[in-house]
């Protein structure tokens, strides 16, 4: 497998600076067989996919993901079409070269004021954000900064910083055991989205930081009221490219890929029809055709790492974040005063408590139990955008 890997790694890059599936195709076949070879030997109920998401994400199903993932395809379909044919704000003022040196700083702020300890870990600059961690007391993240992006790189960093703050609160008494550490994929991508999108994107959020955004660009943002930058950080634009989605259309870039995986590792789609079925639901999804193989179905490293059973777990941390956050949102009523006056402490605490201390003592399914009384849902996660962009776009 590891030496599949590599070739299949050396040959996605070389296909896709080429947009020629073809060259992809043949290492793609092969890592398929080697992935039905490692569901067989883990042993699975059902689908053999099931072999592989417990890799990633203990304790879910297909079956349970074919539920969720029903519900949202239909719902959030929907309600882009919808705001798709609603007035839509004006961003122009957004445009521009904005400082990199400004846009470093600020994100250096939030990260402190969102409670990021820098006496156990760092930013710096990369390509794509990720983070890293080796300790509790050693937890680093990167951001991306682009002069032409003006809030890239503070998103990056409070999505970044989410993930962070979990690895940074495991308990003392867990640390350099296995149970420091993230219950599953789901669970931690729930921390950097909740972070990302529920609170970094949010009109009490804005309301504190525009003046700080105003002051790092001095004079070019004279008059930009925070509903403005609420309306921007929240356009909704369908896309292509699954990393530049917004937070309205990510998971149905999501759905997508789980759906192809899982014909794939079942037998019920042949590699060398991968291209026509990818474009096919996109246009089905998204309601956009993709012109090419590396703006299509060679966009993702993923595959060429057989990292199939990763995908799901991007949208059900979407999932997993809203669940949350309406329990948070009884237990702190007043959460939006604090965000506006800035203090997040309330908030990293209550994570801190029914979350990050929890280590990897429960399964993602047992821990949104015994914090919900429910099991993993789609519609919180629905409820949560229909209030937030039903009154942005006014559908």
């Amino acid at each position: 497998m590891a030496e599949e890997q590599s070739k299949a790694y050396e040959a996605w890059v070389r296909a896709r600076k080429a947009s020629d599936f073809n060259t992809f195709k043949p290492h793609l076949e092969t890592l398929l067989g080697l992935l039905r070879q490692k569901a067989e030997y883990f042993g699975y109920e059902g689908s053999p996919y099931n072999a592989l998401l417990e890799e990633y994400e203990r304790g879910m199903t297909t079956e349970q993901l074919d539920q969720v993932f029903g519900e949202l395809r239909e719902a959030q379909s929907a309600l882009v079409a919808q705001i798709m044919q609603a007035p839509q704000p004006d961003t122009a003022w957004t445009e521009g070269d904005w400082d990199v040196d400004a846009q470093w700083a600020l994100t250096l702020d939030v990260l402190r004021d969102i409670g990021y300890d820098f006496d156990a870990g760092r930013q710096d600059r990369s390509v794509h954000p990720f983070t890293a961690n080796f300790d509790i007391y050693d937890v680093r993240v990167t951001t991306r900064l682009n002069p032409r992006e003006l809030f890239s790189a503070l998103t990056g960093s409070v999505h970044e910083g989410g993930h962070a703050l979990y690895e940074q609160g495991f308990l003392e008494k867990d640390r350099r055991t296995p149970l420091a550490q993230g219950i599953s994929l789901g669970i931690h991508e729930s921390q950097s989205r909740m972070w990302e999108n529920m609170i970094g994107r949010s009109q009490a959020f804005w309301e504190h930081y525009t003046p700080r955004l105003q002051a790092a660009h001095a004079g070019k943002l004279e008059g930009i009221t925070p509903r403005q930058v609420y309306q921007a950080v929240n356009q909704v634009a369908p896309s292509l490219i699954r990393v530049e989605a917004d937070e309205c259309t990510y998971n149905l870039h999501i759905i997508l890929r789980y759906e192809l995986e899982r014909a794939l590792i079942e037998g019920d789609l042949a590699v060398v029809d991968v291209p026509a079925a990818w474009n096919a639901k996109m246009k089905q999804y998204l309601g956009l055709e993709a012109p090419n193989d590396a703006q299509g179905c060679l966009q993702d490293i993923h595959w060429s790492h057989a990292s199939m059973g990763y995908f799901p777990t991007y949208a059900l941390g979407n999932l997993y974040a809203a669940q949350f956050f309406e329990v948070i949102l009884r237990d702190l009523p007043d959460l939006w005063e604090q965000i506006r006056r800035g203090e997040f402490s309330g908030l990293l605490a209550w994570l801190r408590s029914h979350i990050h201390e929890c280590g990897r003592r429960k399964t993602a399914v047992e821990l949104i139990g015994s914090i919900t009384g429910g099991a993993p849902s789609a519609q919180p996660f629905l409820r949560y955008l229909q209030r937030k962009y039903g009154e942005l776009y006014r559908l």
